[in-house]
């Protein structure tokens, strides 16, 4: 595996703590929103920044998909 899958995979493991929700449910919401690829591809920011940032900045892209 790459650098950015892995961190992808942490993102979202992450990510689904902090929402209190599955794994598979955020995967669920970020390809009903057509966010997957996007959010893998935002690596180069996400990895530098506190995480805390990234799960606001998803929280803003799905919600801007509504």
């Amino acid at each position: 595996m790459n650098k950015e899958f892995d961190f992808f995979v942490y993102l979202i493991e992450s990510y689904s703590n902090y929402k209190n929700i599955s794994t598979s449910s955020v995967l669920d919401i970020l390809k009903k929103n057509n966010l997957t690829q996007f959010i893998y591809n935002m690596y180069e920011i996400y990895h530098v920044e506190d995480l805390h940032n990234a799960f606001l900045d998803i929280d803003t892209l799905i919600n801007n998909e509504k």
